[in-house]
């Protein structure tokens, strides 16, 4: 048997590799998407795919994202296992029809005897001037349909794991990257392994405050923790959540019971966000645990700016989710460690690009 050799590889290299070992097992998987074959192959998640497995099974699309969806939805009836790729999830509320009106319910109105066994890629983040039609994050849009399943993988080791997971699953998936995840490394076994679907991973553990992160707000949820407790003393549980539907909540009641205190930090707009339904259910289903209210941090309820001097008042990141512990912990902003803190939150790199301080591994 094959022992797994651990390397060093980035989200995107995460992904192309599960692309490529899926195709080589399964004969059922196709690529299709806008730009796939282009030299930029979706941000080179999808280079020499189509070298090596054909125009058959790779290939680009036309501007027509309802027909190209309903076109992977029918092939997904028929036994095929399509990865429909969106460059921007924009541009899939052009296929909410076909999404959310057959993919989502095929599987119930057929009275389980059919399956709809598809992938659907969308790519989010901001920066670079992508602005209000390019940078939203609309998970929650999504995650509100029953039927469909919503990931949002944040290291390069789930990435590969959870699209793999995704690929054989017989519910169709929608699989969200946040593109400043891209460039970021982690461990990654060169084998065909699975993360399962529907189970958040506590990546950092503390004893004061529970903070349960989505995708890139992971991130800023690890760079907060660890400054505050190199520089205050205070330990954040922070909780990879990984899935949006279904929602694991029995981690993050789990963290609470050890903390008493909550931040849910999340990508998308504050109203309706996953964030909210994630402290409705604590909320429903843990009130006596809470120490004190819970807390929400999303992007605001405006569109997303295009400007980059605009953009740096838009977005919550690390100084965000530390002050908001420190509040739940009735501590001070005034102390020098606290300043010292805050220092190490300062970036060296223009504000509208990846933060390529944070290079992993998780």
């Amino acid at each position: 048997m094959h022992e797994p050799t651990q390397r060093q590889l980035t989200f995107v290299e995460a992904i192309r590799e599960s692309l490529d070992q899926a195709m080589e097992q399964d004969s059922r998987v196709i690529v299709i998407g806008l730009g796939v074959p282009d030299p930029k192959a979706i941000f080179n998640t999808t280079t020499g795919l189509r070298e090596k497995y054909g125009p058959r099974r790779v290939f680009d699309m036309p501007l027509a994202e309802n027909g190209l969806t309903g076109a992977c939805i029918g092939a997904a009836i028929s036994g095929i296992r399509p990865v429909m790729i969106h460059q921007r999830i924009d541009f899939a509320l052009l296929a909410m029809d076909q999404l959310i009106n057959n993919a989502a319910k095929w599987h119930y109105m057929f009275d389980g005897k059919a399956s709809v066994p598809m992938v659907v890629r969308m790519i989010v983040g901001r920066g670079w001037g992508q602005g209000p039609q390019h940078s939203q994050s609309l998970q929650a849009m999504f995650a509100q349909v029953p039927g469909v399943k919503v990931i949002m993988p944040t290291t390069a080791y789930d990435a590969k794991g959870m699209m793999l997971s995704a690929i054989e699953d017989n519910n169709p998936v929608l699989f969200i990257e946040h593109r400043w995840l891209y460039p970021v490394k982690d461990r990654v076994p060169d084998t065909y392994y699975r993360v399962p679907i529907g189970k958040a991973h506590l990546i950092h553990e503390g004893s004061d405050v529970t903070v349960a992160a989505f995708s890139y707000m992971v991130l800023e949820a690890l760079i907060a923790a660890k400054s505050m407790f190199n520089k205050m003393g205070i330990g954040l549980d922070v909780i990879d959540m990984r899935t949006v539907r279904p929602l694991d909540v029995e981690t993050v009641l789990a963290s609470l019971q050890k903390t008493g205190r909550l931040i849910v930090a999340d990508t998308a707009f504050r109203t309706g966000s996953i964030a909210g339904e994630l402290i409705s259910q604590v909320v429903e289903q843990a009130f006596s645990a809470l120490k004190a209210p819970p807390v929400r941090i999303a992007s605001p309820d405006f569109p997303t700016p295009t400007s980059s001097f605009m953009a740096e008042h838009y977005y919550p990141g690390p100084k965000t989710i530390a002050d908001a512990a420190l509040a739940l912990l009735g501590k001070s902003k005034e102390s020098d460690s606290y300043r010292r803190m805050s220092v190490t939150f300062n970036r060296s790199g223009p504000h509208d690009s990846p933060n390529c301080e944070f290079s992993g591994p998780f």
